[in-house]
């Protein structure tokens, strides 16, 4: 199934980015991608369900393409990878959480990091997410 939402993989795992358009997803998987992540798909991945996983990979149609705004569309490599954490922008969430909100996404629930909206330590705030809240 199409999902759309902004996907990298980081460490081989994937962190899938939601909300709004123009809210700045694809910034944050830039600024992802310059620390090491590996983009899934901009604006939409492929989700695929195996058992208890979810599965990110490459949409069709726009694979390997992510749009830098005041730039243009560029190609970059691209991964696949098991979805380990949902970042959704819009509402902040719980200050100093013990564990992160669950999303129910295609049958399974996977944690989900709330933020209002994406500002320079996004992408650092994303990784710890990622490494204490994020799915093995």
């Amino acid at each position: 199934m199409l999902f759309q939402a902004t996907g990298v993989a980081v460490s081989g795992r994937a962190v899938l980015l939601t909300g709004e358009p123009g809210i700045g997803k694809s910034s944050v998987a830039l600024a992802l991608i310059d620390r090491g992540a590996v983009l899934i798909g901009d604006d939409g991945v492929t989700l695929t369900v195996t058992g208890d996983r979810i599965e990110a990979t490459p949409p069709p149609h726009t694979a390997g393409l992510l749009e830098v705004r005041g730039v243009g569309l560029i190609e970059l490599p691209t991964s696949s990878a098991p979805v380990a954490l949902l970042v959704h922008f819009g509402e902040e969430g719980e200050r100093l959480p013990k564990a992160l909100p669950r999303t129910d996404l295609a049958g399974c629930t996977i944690p989900t990091l709330h933020l209002a909206a994406p500002d320079w330590t996004t992408p650092l705030r994303v990784e710890q997410a990622l490494s204490h809240f994020g799915m093995p």
